[in-house]
């Protein structure tokens, strides 16, 4: 597979992303850890049965269980924090915060073996940073009661581009363990429910498709894509382009009229465009064959503890 396809499929989980708040409105009132656990066991069934089918189980028992806590903590704790941020501050302004993931990989990818940080790749996340605050509302308000949410949204992003760039790290690790990051993810979601939250099940047969297409999309799928764009593909380029996620997603909403149209609607596509565009600019320079991850030898790596 070359760098260019694994780019691509690793996009696709951007754009199943982007479909993250649309089911989400049509899941209510499903409580968000609840929530999380339905949609992470949909998410390692799709592996599961993927693996079933190709018969592929036994890549898991290569696997050493360092990296499934990796993966599993890579998940959970995204959701967890989020959530937990979303509760304590404004949702507009800690979501944006959250939303540093992106830049982050961007920046914090410039650090791995074989990559190099570019003057395109700085100005294009910059760019697109800038496009996203607009969706989300710019700008964040000085709001002292705020500061603990604000505190875990940044932990938010920091465990998200920290998960990605360690899935890169084990570049050798088959995308086929992401099936039990979800299964695990699931569990521990379902236990933190179970202690902290009531059980609501979905009202209708709508709330019902919502949690199914969040369990096969942007919960389930785009994970599995994700993880093999980031290992095999150009990590600067995915990170940069995922700020089309909210961008997308503003659209889908406007399309099915839950939000309303709005001038800053198009200006924050042409600085996210604009932005993924100068990213595009310093891939194509330095595009190639991926390279090979510096690490320890697979079979050091995937040995059982």
């Amino acid at each position: 597979m070359t760098r260019r396809k694994a780019s691509f499929i690793g996009f696709t989980a951007v754009l199943l992303w982007s479909l993250l708040a649309l089911f989400t409105v049509g899941s209510a009132p499903v409580p968000p850890l609840q929530l999380n656990a339905m949609c992470f066991a949909i998410g390692g069934a799709i592996g599961v049965i993927w693996l079933i089918a190709t018969g592929s189980l036994h890549q898991l028992r290569a696997v050493a269980w360092p990296v499934y806590v990796a993966g599993t903590a890579g998940l959970f704790g995204y959701h967890l924090l989020y959530f937990s941020a979303l509760r304590l501050a404004p949702p507009a302004q800690a979501g944006l915060i959250a939303y540093l993931w992106p830049l982050l990989i961007v920046l914090f990818s410039g650090l791995l073996p074989g990559e190099r940080l570019t003057f395109w790749h700085i100005a294009g996340a910059l760019i697109a940073f800038m496009g996203a605050a607009l969706i989300l509302g710019g700008g964040i308000a000085a709001d002292r009661s705020a500061v603990p949410g604000y505190a875990l949204a940044g932990l938010c992003a920091l465990t998200w581009s920290s998960y990605s760039l360690l899935s890169r790290r084990f570049g050798h690790v088959p995308t086929a363990a992401v099936a039990i990051y979800c299964l695990a993810t699931s569990a521990l979601s379902g236990a933190a429910h179970l202690a902290l939250e009531p059980t609501i099940w979905p009202q209708n047969t709508l709330g019902w498709a919502a949690v199914l297409g969040l369990g096969l999309g942007p919960v389930g799928l785009a994970f599995y894509t994700w993880d093999l764009g980031v290992k095999r593909g150009d990590i600067q380029l995915l990170g940069t382009a995922s700020y089309a996620a909210p961008l997308i997603s503003t659209l889908v909403l406007v399309a099915v009229g839950i939000a309303p149209a709005s001038p800053v609607l198009l200006i924050s596509a042409v600085l996210i465009a604009g932005g993924a565009l100068l990213a595009a600019i310093g891939a194509r320079r330095k595009i190639g064959p991926a390279p090979v991850p510096v690490t320890e030898p697979p079979q050091a790596a995937t040995r059982n503890s």
